[in-house]
């Protein structure tokens, strides 16, 4: 049984906010916002579920919508230790691109404990929301709009093509000329999308795949893969249905892959007006990056 606050604590909390008579009525997760305002949508949702928001002293669900007078007080979550592999790699006025780690969620995951680069950010870039997501096994870039106009902008320059991710990925067995995959792909699966046999109607859903070099002893390809407009899995699901699966990609590639990282980096992203870049490291990729002559 959850334990209840005292009612009378709730008013003299300093977090406290009283239910004006314009705001009755309105969600609980929305009417949080003026406790909350660096936390998104998704934060707010978490803060109620994990009970640390009260109306009047009692819990209540994001769906609850409070009546005028009544008080709603939170208990904020404690701030995460960012991880020193999260670092800033390039900022404008508009725009922030972080250097994303492996092992590291992109955003909270409904029912997880672990800590995600969405709770880091409002410490990193207060008010900044993350415009694009990255598996958690998954390195490299993340963009992050730095005020709702930058991030509404971006969707419609995302939707006219004007935006260009390059990814890095070693891939099992030789690809001997570039490939474009255009497939569509089903992602109704919440574990694993399914690409299907017909092409997609948008052209900005494709993957075009290049060849950087060869490694003969291990029959593995590092390759470049870029795309304009991505959906869940997209590069990954392509590659596999293509016969070259990502190394270490254990939901895609062979039985035996479950074996060390996923050898998937997001290495530049490009928009108008704003470019940013992150080197690729760890063990797997340098025999392969030299042989290309490979610099990200």
């Amino acid at each position: 049984m959850t334990e209840r606050p005292d009612p009378d604590s709730v008013s003299a909390s300093p977090a406290a906010h009283l239910v004006t008579p314009d705001e009755a009525g309105r969600r609980l997760d929305v009417l949080l916002a003026a406790l909350a305002p660096d936390l998104g949508l998704r934060g707010r949702r978490r803060l109620i579920e994990t009970g640390r928001v009260t109306v009047d002293g009692q819990i209540r669900k994001p769906g609850y919508r409070p009546l005028p007078g009544q008080a709603i007080a939170f208990e904020a979550l404690p701030a995460p230790t960012c991880p020193p592999a999260l670092r800033l790699v390039a900022r404008t006025s508009r725009y922030a691109a972080l250097a994303k780690p492996a092992g590291l969620s992109s955003v909270h995951l409904a029912g997880g404990d672990l800590p995600s680069i969405e709770d880091f950010l409002p410490g990193l870039l207060p008010g900044a929301v993350l415009v694009n997501r990255l598996d958690a096994a998954t390195s490299g870039l993340l963009l992050a709009a730095l005020d709702s106009e930058a991030a509404a902008d971006y969707r419609r320059l995302e939707d006219s093509g004007q935006v260009r991710k390059t990814y890095l990925a070693v891939v099992h067995g030789r690809l001997p000329a570039p490939l474009a995959i255009a497939r569509s792909l089903d992602t109704a699966r919440r574990r694993k999308t399914a690409v299907l046999s017909a092409d997609s109607s948008d052209s900005l859903r494709a993957t075009a795949v290049r060849p950087l070099s060869y490694d003969p002893e291990r029959d593995l390809t590092l390759v470049e893969a870029v795309i304009r407009k991505g959906a869940r899995h997209q590069i990954r699901a392509h590659l596999a249905a293509s016969g070259h699966p990502i190394l270490g990609d254990a939901l895609y590639g062979p039985p035996d892959a479950s074996a060390g990282r996923l050898h998937l980096h997001h290495a530049r992203i490009e928009l108008p007006g704003f470019t940013a870049e992150a080197p690729v490291e760890g063990d797997g990729w340098d025999s392969l990056r030299q042989a290309g002559g490979v610099t990200p």
